[in-house]
C-alpha cells in the first residue's frame, strides 16, 4: 500500500495521543473484524474543544486517521467539529488507500461518540446535534 506524505508523518509523530483526565465528553469506537479501537477525549468550554487527546489501537492508518482528526476539531465551535466528516479527514491526509477508508470513518465516529458523551453528561439528548452513529465500524468489513 502507498501511504501519502501527511499520514506517513501523522503515524510517525501523532498529535495529541494520550488521555484527558478533566474530559468532559469520552468516546470510543470499533470493530473485532479489523481490530481498531479508538478513544477521544474532549474537554469542551464554552462551546469550544479547547483540547482533544486520543487512544488509538489499530493500524498506522487508524493513528493517522485519529491524529488528522484531532487537528481539525482543536480549538473549533462544537458546531463545527461536529461537521467533521471522514471525507475530509480523507483530504487532509491527502487520501489513504481503499482498504484503510474506514480508518477514517472510525475517526469521525470516535468524535461524534465523545460529543455524544458530552451532551448525555450535560442532561442533554444528544441525537438532534450528533444524528445517529454506531459505535461498531460497519466499514471494515468491507475491506
Amino acid at each position: 500500500m502507498i501511504y501519502s506524505e501527511k499520514v506517513m508523518e501523522h503515524f510517525a509523530n501523532p498529535r495529541n495521543v494520550g488521555e484527558l483526565p478533566d474530559a468532559n465528553g469520552i468516546g470510543e469506537v470499533g470493530n473485532a473484524k479489523c481490530g481498531d479501537i479508538m478513544k477521544m477525549y474532549l474537554k469542551i468550554e464554552d462551546g469550544i474543544v479547547k483540547d482533544v487527546k486520543f487512544k488509538t489501537f489499530g493500524c498506522g492508518a487508524a493513528v493517522a486517521t485519529s491524529s488528522m482528526a484531532t487537528e481539525l476539531i482543536k480549538g473549533k465551535p462544537v458546531e463545527e467539529a461536529l461537521k467533521l466528516t471522514n471525507k475530509a479527514v480523507i483530504e487532509a491526509l491527502d487520501g489513504l488507500p481503499a482498504a484503510k477508508l474506514h480508518c477514517s470513518v472510525l475517526a469521525e465516529q470516535a468524535i461524534k461518540a465523545a460529543m455524544a458523551d458530552y451532551y448525555t453528561r450535560q442532561g442533554i439528548d444528544p441525537t438532534p446535534f450528533v444524528g445517529s452513529f454506531s459505535k461498531e465500524c460497519d466499514a471494515c468489513g468491507l475491506n
